[in-house]
């Protein structure tokens, strides 16, 4: 009952008109978005964090949630029409929605899609409004020795799990990590790494990092290799509403992807890639007509897409609970809880109830107004992808150099903003995966003051991080997490010779 009523003031806080205003907002931009080729929510929260400085933080976080889900919605778009997932988690969905698209069906792939994530997203985000507060009552049993485990945890997921190389993973964090370095140091008062330049005592503003690296880093790259990507664009014909077959196809599959895509996207190890490969090989062996898969299945499209989107409601489970990020976008808003001065978890249950609870009813109302953006006006949204994409990406780039001058009226900032947005360039071309570098910057300082908390309490004991049953078990999972990768080549190596 307790969880209900904190529900029921939740939806109070995301009807008021305003909030109401943003989560429209959110949601419209998203959809824009995740049609778009090569910008996906990531990027976007990224490039709108200088813009909602000064904008009240549950009117922000309720358009961020918007746009994460928005994105997952539109990205479907651009996967069936153009056979170019706008989001990783979308790869799965272009095999079988473009095959139903050169056959003339891509308007009833776009609306299992758009249905499916419907019924996913609702169902997930009530999943999400029971999960979140089971998981602030385990983190209310976390000492300094705890939340340090915590952190090395979060930090081993986005390490090991955003990126193919466990070499480049580090290097990336290891880049955030030296960052979050800079400044001055809380306890000593002693200046680390400012090369003598004023500007750098307060240390990198994160927000500078996360557009340099996402906005600014990303859309050079999609820019510099737009070039050599042919595009065909389908044209939707016929109606968009399902037969009767398509449905008796299609419910199953939401369900079922739905049960894949909440649990596995709140894992430290989850996202949506995998969970939607899964909901993909499910639907293959279940189906009464496997023959057809690759050549335009509509379960191939229906579950995966369910899985997609229930996904991000499991990511929110532990951002918000934990603070520990399980995706890119997930990685931006932990950075965007960093600029408004919150840190989520159990406190932020307790200290900003409104926000939270906003956030996640918010997400109900976000799904409602997805689904009447998405079927009588998906249209509109192909449209987009008729936008020049040199006219698109100048803009990002502007819009992206605006927003970080104002944050601080200064020169420097926009300096090293296009120094760490090269920087991003460099590493998407090399394959380095930029989200464990923000992840290291937010964390590592509060890694670091929790390091240094646990030592005071135990004398500078360094034992207390292994007698503590709950942190012990933390480092463990963060150890399987990082070694089970390199085991797997090594064994795929073995059986190889």
């Amino acid at each position: 009952m307790e969880t209900l009523a904190a529900l029921g003031h939740g939806f109070a806080v995301a009807l008021t008109p305003y909030n109401l205003l943003w989560a429209l907002v959110g949601v419209t931009v998203g959809t824009a978005v995740g049609v778009l080729p090569g910008i996906g929510p990531a990027l976007t929260v990224a490039l709108l964090l200088p813009v909602t400085y000064n904008l009240d933080p549950t009117a922000a976080f309720i358009m961020f949630g918007g746009i994460y889900y928005g994105a997952m919605y539109g990205s479907s778009t651009t996967s069936i029409l153009l056979n170019t997932p706008g989001e990783s988690g979308s790869i799965v969905t272009a095999i079988d929605g473009h095959a139903m698209a050169r056959q003339g069906r891509g308007a009833q792939a776009l609306a299992t899609a758009a249905i499916g994530s419907f019924i996913a997203g609702t169902i997930a985000t009530i999943a999400l409004t029971f999960v979140a507060p089971a998981m602030v009552r385990l983190a209310l049993l976390f000492g300094p020795a705890e939340y340090f485990a915590l952190m090395v945890l979060a930090l081993t997921t986005v390490t090991a799990v955003l990126g193919n190389s466990l070499v480049r993973g580090l290097s990336s964090l290891f880049l955030g990590l030296a960052l979050g370095l800079v400044g001055i140091d809380l306890q000593t008062g002693q200046a680390r790494f400012t090369l003598g330049i004023p500007e750098l005592l307060d240390g990198i503003d994160t927000v500078i990092v996360a557009v340099g690296l996402f906005a600014v880093g990303e859309t050079l790259y999609v820019a510099a290799r737009s070039r050599y990507e042919t595009e065909e664009l389908y044209a939707l014909r016929g109606s968009i509403w399902l037969s009767r077959e398509d449905w008796a196809r299609s419910w199953k599959p939401w369900l079922r992807g739905t049960a894949l895509g909440f649990p596995i996207g709140a894992l430290p190890a989850g996202g949506t890639e995998i969970p939607t490969f899964l909901s993909y090989l499910l639907e293959k062996r279940l189906s009464k007509r496997p023959e057809e898969f690759g050549k335009g299945a509509i379960e191939a499209v229906a579950g995966p897409e369910a899985a997609n989107n229930a996904s991000v409601a499991g990511t929110m489970a532990p951002l918000l609970a934990l603070g520990l990020p399980t995706s890119a976008t997930a990685a931006i808003m932990l950075a965007a809880f960093q600029q408004y001065g919150l840190q989520p978890g159990p406190l932020l249950f307790e200290s900003n109830p409104g926000l939270v609870w906003g956030l996640i009813a918010s997400l109900y109302i976000g799904n409602a107004l997805l689904l009447v953006l998405n079927l009588p006006l998906v249209g509109l949204w192909v449209r987009l992808l008729t936008i020049p994409k040199p006219w698109l990406y100048a803009g990002i780039l502007l819009f992206a150099t605006m927003g970080a001058y104002t944050l601080n009226n200064n020169v420097f900032d926009l300096i090293l903003l296009w120094v760490i947005g090269l920087i991003g360039f460099g590493m998407r071309v090399l394959e380095v995966p930029v989200a464990p570098c923000i992840v290291g910057l937010i964390l590592g300082p509060l890694a670091e003051q929790q390091f240094r908390r646990a030592l005071a309490i135990s004398q500078g004991d360094p034992s207390v991080f292994v007698t503590h049953p709950l942190a012990l078990l933390l480092f463990a999972i963060a150890a399987v997490l990082l070694l089970t990768p390199a085991v797997l080549r090594y064994r795929q190596r073995r059986l190889a010779s």
